[in-house]
């Protein structure tokens, strides 16, 4: 039995997205211990009952999530609510997610979640609650700089776990509202603390896979949900047709396996050509870029760009930064585009991926990949 010691709230009142896992556990509960009122939601996303798919077992679509996130928000003897925000999540998160594979693009759901639901919807929620912020259990931080006169955006100080990068689109505003508690601690500190509280989330493993897709088979997803597809050619980058695809929407660059190629040495994904239906394959070092250019730029800790600046990127969640130069078009001050041109050539710049520049440990922006640069210096 866990016995509380009653905190007058002195901060105010906060909403946390409670997910049943331990990271959003212990956010809540520092929270609490940090004199706050604290209304824990879980949100309901995917319908677990659509005819032909199967229900998630495990994350934060499956019912267990609801149940855990119910026993923690009891042990910390904290308001619970779950609430239904299944339509929206399919509109703006699975819909995307099919969306953009029929169009040849490798789409990031989670981040399209984080813009679509937890820091829209349900920070509207938050605030019709009369909560004046909202908390998840994300390893980042949130900064305000006088001297910048805004709302800065910082890794978590444990590098593994480090989720900026999912973070990438919030505005401004979104950050002022935003607590995000575990940015300071390291896993290992965090289950340390969830054990200390007795809570029976404590050693709850992570899902590593799409919430709602739990066979981690998004090919099969695909195809439940009706995409239908046009087989193609796969051809070598000087044309030649090597064999047939099952349609682009089941590839990704630097695809290598499913490929059904007889081949005397591995050969990759290295483009989709959405307008021709075809695949464009070849050998590892052919997946070298030289850069990228980026779309749906979102600037975060900075407000305006250098025509040429030096950055850190990262092309994927967990691919390693990467030192390069981002440069904006010539005679613009401000936009929504721009190239980042690496100081070495990396493989499998996927299209509809996100790619976000950081200084140190502090995150400018970033937005989405819209076209690889082929290996010549721009």
């Amino acid at each position: 039995m866990i016995f509380h010691k009653e905190v007058q709230p002195i901060k105010g009142r906060v909403v946390v997205a409670m997910s049943g896992g331990v990271d959003s556990s212990v956010a809540a509960a520092l929270l609490k211990e940090e004199g706050w009122e604290v209304v824990g939601i879980t949100l309901r996303l995917w319908d677990e009952e659509r005819p032909g798919l199967p229900a998630p077992s495990r994350g934060c679509c499956a019912w267990e999530a609801v149940t855990d996130a119910r026993r923690v928000a009891a042990a910390l003897a904290i308001d619970h609510y779950v609430i239904n925000m299944k339509e929206p999540f399919r509109r703006g998160v699975v819909d995307y997610f099919i969306r953009e594979y029929r169009g040849g693009r490798t789409p990031n759901p989670c981040i399209a979640c984080n813009r679509e639901i937890k820091f829209s919807a349900l920070l509207q929620k938050a605030l019709e609650l009369e909560a004046s912020h909202l908390a998840t259990g994300h390893y980042a931080r949130v900064e305000y700089s006088e001297a910048r006169g805004r709302y800065l955006l910082k890794k978590g100080l444990d590098a593994w776990k480090d989720q900026s990068y999912m973070l990438f689109e919030l505005t401004q505003e979104q950050l002022r509202r935003c607590l995000f508690p575990l940015g300071g601690l390291t896993k290992k500190e965090v289950r340390r603390k969830a054990g200390a509280l007795g809570l029976g989330v404590a050693q709850k493993s992570e899902s590593q896979e799409i919430c709602f897709i739990p066979d981690n088979d998004y090919r099969a997803f695909l195809e439940r949900c009706g995409v239908e597809t046009t087989p193609g050619p796969i051809v070598n980058s000087a044309g030649e047709r090597l064999g047939t695809h099952n349609g682009i929407a089941f590839y990704t660059v630097g695809q290598r396996r499913g490929l059904g190629l007889a081949a005397s040495r591995p050969l990759y994904v290295l483009q989709i050509l959405p307008e021709a239906n075809t695949l464009v394959v070849g050998d590892r070092a052919a997946l070298e870029r030289d850069g990228l250019e980026l779309e749906a730029v979102n600037l975060v800790s900075i407000s305006r760009l250098e025509p040429e600046q030096k950055v850190a990127v990262k092309i994927r969640y967990r691919s390693p930064e990467v030192p390069a130069v981002l440069i904006l078009p010539a005679g613009k001050a401000e936009t929504r585009e721009v190239r980042i041109v690496f100081d070495q050539p990396q493989p499998a710049v996927a299209p509809g991926q996100a790619a976000v520049f950081y200084q140190d440990d502090l995150l400018l922006g970033g937005g989405t990949i819209k076209a690889a640069l082929k290996k010549e210096r721009v």
